[in-house]
């Protein structure tokens, strides 16, 4: 028996436990991370939000070298890079993710050790693509290969990712539209009968509003997110009665409750020149998901703070993603154009 347990840890943040690839729904930087694990509508240069949006790359993205690391759990890695490169008003960049999950050993039913362990890893390339439409518009795709290999199982997917930006001419609103993870496997991680299983991508259908204040160092943030489903929790009641075979009901989830778990909401602390800003933010799905009612937890709330010293950005975000863990995640953005000045 495999000891895969650790696997499904990460599963958390992403399609309720309903699809593959659940660790695309981490937060690939320390940024996005503190901004509550997504933000589709944010455009300000940071090239890791071209990971939540391709239409969100921008004309300061050129040239960018961006670093993340994150902890989880101990003897996990998650870490990316990206790189950004804009001609005239077409930007492009890509980016590299990796997660892997640490050393497990072979065990069991009884959790007993039978010799022997293995790794677990995941690897997504994101390639991005953003157009310049007038001043106040612009649009994105992202080519997404993925590749997951758990013990002597594998799995290779192709996805994609179309988004679509608008600011406004004094840049006080922006709005973001996306539809992510379009895609499926093209080699699954087992054979049925009658060939190999191909399981579709998490999609996740997002749309984001930021607002920052003219006269005050403010910026709002509200993301909506898994827009193209209502149900976004794990327990099920089995079968409704009045339902046709097959069909299930989730387990008992005031509405409001369900639509709250779709967004996430955010307030920034900003200087006038973006130098430096202090992001709190709440989402309110982690916390129904990894909260315990037995014990105090902050599941759901993450703080991040970020300052830019001349060409070099350097990020810091702090969440609780387990149960008795506090994840941690660093961010290094170089302005590569400036220091070869």
């Amino acid at each position: 028996m495999l000891c895969t347990l650790p696997l499904c840890t990460f599963g958390q943040v992403s399609n309720a436990g309903r699809s593959v690839f659940s660790f695309m729904g981490l937060p690939v930087s320390s940024r996005i991370n503190a901004l509550g694990g997504s933000n589709v509508s944010l455009s300000d240069g940071d090239i890791a939000m071209g990971m939540c949006n391709p239409a969100l790359l921008h004309a300061n993205s050129h040239m960018m070298l961006q670093l993340n690391y994150s902890y989880y759990l101990p003897g996990t890695m998650f870490g990316s890079v990206l790189y950004g490169h804009n001609f005239g008003h077409n930007y492009f960049a890509v980016g590299i993710h990796y997660l892997d999950y640490g050393k497990m050993y072979y065990a069991d039913k009884d959790g007993n050790k039978t010799g022997g362990s293995f790794g677990a890893r995941d690897i997504l390339i994101d390639v991005m693509y953003a157009r310049q439409l007038g001043r106040m518009f612009k649009v994105g795709v992202t080519l997404k290969p993925v590749y997951s290999i758990y013990e002597s199982y594998s799995s290779f997917a192709l996805g994609a990712d179309v988004g679509a930006h608008f600011q406004s001419p004094d840049s006080t609103f922006q709005m973001g539209l996306v539809l992510q993870n379009i895609g499926w496997q093209l080699k699954g991680f087992y054979s049925e009968e009658g060939g190999t299983n191909h399981e579709m991508l998490p999609l996740n259908l997002q749309l984001g509003l930021t607002y920052r204040v003219k006269h005050a160092p403010l910026r709002f943030h509200m993301q909506a997110h898994n827009l193209q489903t209502w149900y976004l929790n794990y327990e099920w009641t089995g079968l409704d009665k009045n339902a046709t075979t097959g069909d299930i009901i989730p387990h008992n989830v005031k509405w409001y409750d369900m639509l709250f778990r779709h967004t996430i909401w955010t307030v920034e602390v900003v200087d006038k020149r973006e130098r430096f800003y202090i992001a709190f933010s709440y989402n309110h799905r982690r916390r129904a998901e990894l909260n315990l009612a037995d014990q105090r937890s902050l599941a759901g709330f993450a703080l991040g703070l970020g300052v830019r010293i001349k060409q070099v950005h350097l990020d810091f975000a702090i969440s609780q993603m387990t149960k008795s863990n506090f994840s941690y995640q660093v961010g290094l953005t170089l302005d590569i154009n400036s220091l070869l000045k």
